[in-house]
């Protein structure tokens, strides 16, 4: 195992992503049917995230268009798993994604990285399947996400172990929990979150510590080591998960961001669903 991206885990120089088009109101996909999608809250949502990679952490930003024949494009982390220099790009579960790749791809070639493409058309993976600990993979098994992908990604990262989680209630594996620091796994209270973590419990050899959530939505956070801020951590606002957000609170070491997703969450938009963060050890 790489024991230089443990200690480097979370450090991220790069981000990838982008815009919402009209037509996510009205045409993304999602579980549940119901709730009405306010595009410009969405967007001026979409841009204080977007603003605290760049101007508050620092990081380059690479802003990809939007595409109204791509409704579900703004969740770039289903199309693509960055680990270190390599870049897997995926087949996403859903075939209306698969157009979503070549943007995506593009931008990765432009960074230099070592782009391998999933072409096996019996393989699907979203990246919001993927949990990566910095030690390995769990890479959720869900109406996304295949055994024949989950395979093909352990073949791309042969320097970290892979093991499979069942998903059976939710969208993705990272609906209901995320990585909050370098040994930190944020999972949600549900009783399907927490079969999720007994399962990675049992798979895993090392022993992380756990930070429970009230909210399995406000499980899924993003957790950054930024040079000169230290632990950094972008969780959902205390207006749309107030006990939750008490939680995060008591991570005294950490650089809090609240970050309002009320309109991308009717849609089942995560925090990490809007970016795919990248670390480059070189310049281009």
């Amino acid at each position: 195992m790489a024991e230089g991206i443990l200690s480097s885990f979370g450090t991220c120089t790069h981000a990838i992503v982008r815009e919402i088009p009209d037509s996510l109101c009205l045409e993304a996909l999602r579980t549940e049917k119901g709730s009405v999608v306010d595009v410009t809250q969405a967007r001026k949502q979409h841009e204080f995230y977007i603003g605290v990679l760049k101007e508050k952490l620092g990081l380059s930003v690479i802003e990809l268009p939007g595409d109204e024949m791509l409704p579900d494009a703004p969740f770039v982390e289903d199309v693509a798993v960055v680990c270190e220099e390599t870049a897997l790009v995926t087949r996403p579960g859903a075939p209306s994604r698969r157009k979503e790749v070549e943007a995506v791809r593009k931008a990765l070639q432009d960074l230099q990285l070592n782009v391998i493409e999933m072409t096996d058309e019996s393989a699907t993976l979203d990246g919001g399947d993927v949990l990566f600990t910095g030690r390995e993979f769990f890479v959720g098994l869900s109406k996304r996400t295949n055994q024949r992908g989950a395979e093909i990604l352990a073949d791309t990262f042969k320097d970290y172990a892979v093991s499979t989680v069942p998903v059976l209630e939710n969208l993705h594996l990272k609906s209901v929990c995320s990585m909050a620091g370098p040994n930190l796994i944020a999972i949600g209270s549900s009783e399907a979150a927490q079969k999720a973590l007994k399962t990675m419990q049992q798979m895993s050899d090392h022993r992380y510590d756990k930070l429970t959530l009230p909210d399995d939505a406000a499980a899924n956070c993003i957790y950054l080591n930024i040079p000169s801020k230290g632990h950094v951590l972008l969780h959902r606002a205390p207006e749309d998960f107030p006990e939750s957000a008490k939680v995060f609170e008591k991570l005294k070491d950490y650089m809090l961001i609240p970050v309002p997703n009320t309109e991308l969450a009717k849609v089942d938009g995560c925090l990490t669903c809007c970016s795919i963060l990248i670390n480059k050890k070189t310049s281009i």
